[in-house]
């Protein structure tokens, strides 16, 4: 969310952003809420007035009963009333045009990143680098849940009679795969000196309103019936949720935090190969990586987020990519946005499998984080996030891009890195 002061001293600025954004059915927002942030200053500025001269009245009131004018000091009473009345009207129309504002700016954009390609989507992103060589074995890839029913590591029929459409259960070796992924890639984080986290899983409204934006948080969030909670999208929301009104010393920054959650989400993909299976699904398990820190560094935090996920995915043997998300593919609040996508040989393209943010202080300025300089003074914190894996799209490309066959039977390569957390194998092999 921006200042309202920049919008007020920037209204051009500000539209010309909500352009390259591709939301030009926005642009009345930016005019709507300088208007009303008139309105708000105007009603502030005529309460002012009024208490100032009830204080001014009071003192002529004194003056006039230690006198005796008692009908002159009535008359002045009268006129206190009067205006107390006015007084508790604007106090009221205050707070309307406070919480009107505020829901108007939570819908303008925020200032993206001069670096941040113009484009109008996603087929508009530019890849930035390549990382490893993209294999296509000489035999056929089957598709992944096929891949995964030869090692009797899945049952989406079952999940189906339980749950519905876009659940699965995970088995044996293919499920201790997909814990020893987590459980690999919060080391890798440890490693890097972020601190691990497992946080809550269900967030109240205002943490919700505060970490993403309206249009987001309809497609994404499930509520509970009756509660002011919701579960997760991504453990990234409690994490940040975490500092909500929090004054951090300046010295304590940069906060760099890895947490695992289950997360849970509404909307689910009907479209092309990588919609089907388990690539789009109302429940998966996620390791997330967020960072809190002072403005000026925040870009090259992000530049090492996106890069510890290429290093992930390497240390795998995955072949992996860099996207950089083009004007138009950038949500409301982020300023800048890369992607790492994964090889999928089956397919002989890359699909996503972690998506790196900067969100400048959006978030800290609908949440209220902020620090207190060595100098005293108090600012708003950057907020960055990352996905360091979240299966089952990191299993996908992890099962294609390790599966061999030998003409009869299939089997799955451990690389040496994770092969602590499968008990020694440096194989699984095909039931």
């Amino acid at each position: 969310m921006l200042d309202i002061k920049f919008v007020v001293e920037n209204p051009d600025i500000v539209k010309e952003n909500i352009k390259k954004k591709f939301k030009d059915a926005k642009l009345p927002l930016v005019d709507e809420a300088i208007a009303v942030y008139k309105d708000k200053l105007a009603a502030i500025q005529r309460a002012s007035d009024l208490r100032a001269n009830r204080n001014k009245i009071s003192k002529e009131i004194g003056k006039l009963m230690a006198q005796g004018k008692r009908d002159e000091a009535e008359e002045m009473k009268a006129l206190v009333n009067q205006q107390a009345a006015e007084l508790a009207e604007l106090e009221k129309q205050e707070t309307e045009l406070t919480a009107r504002l505020q829901g108007i700016m939570m819908k303008i954009p925020n200032i993206i990143d001069p670096s941040v390609p113009f484009g109008k989507n996603d087929e508009e992103n530019v890849e930035v680098t390549q990382y490893g060589e993209k294999t296509v074995p000489d035999f056929e890839i089957p598709y992944h849940t096929d891949i995964m029913a030869k090692f009797a590591g899945i049952d989406k029929e079952a999940a189906g009679r339980v749950s519905g459409e876009g659940f699965y259960y995970l088995m044996g070796d293919i499920a201790r795969l997909h814990s020893a992924v987590l459980a690999y890639a919060r080391d890798f984080m440890i490693d890097k000196g972020f601190t691990y986290v497992i946080p809550p899983y269900m967030i109240r409204s205002n943490v919700v309103t505060g970490v993403m934006s309206f249009e987001e948080m309809d497609a994404m969030m499930y509520k509970i019936e009756g509660e002011d909670l919701y579960l997760i999208g991504t453990s990234e929301h409690s994490m940040i949720g975490k500092f909500i009104d929090t004054m951090t010393p300046e010295e304590s920054l940069p906060l760099t935090l890895t947490s695992y959650s289950p997360c849970f989400r509404k909307e689910k993909g009907a479209h092309g190969i990588e919609e089907r299976g388990i690539y789009r699904i109302h429940q998966f398990e996620k390791q997330e990586m967020v960072v809190i820190c002072k403005p000026e560094e925040s870009m090259d935090w992000f530049n090492k987020m996106w890069s510890y996920s290429v290093e992930l995915f390497r240390s795998l043997d995955i072949p992996v990519r860099t996207l950089e998300c083009c004007s138009g593919d950038l949500a409301d609040l982020k300023i800048k946005s890369y992607d790492v996508e994964a090889w999928s040989p089956k397919q002989q393209k890359y699909f996503e499998v972690c998506s790196c943010s900067n969100l400048g202080d959006a978030q800290a300025r609908r949440l209220g984080i902020r620090v207190k300089g060595a100098d005293g003074k108090k600012y708003l914190a950057h907020t960055l996030n990352n996905t360091v894996v979240a299966p089952p799209r990191m299993l996908i490309a992890f099962l294609e891009n390790n599966l061999d066959f030998d003409g009869e039977k299939y089997s799955v390569k451990i690389p040496e890195a994770l092969r602590p957390y499968m008990g020694g194998k440096e194989i699984i092999l095909q039931k």
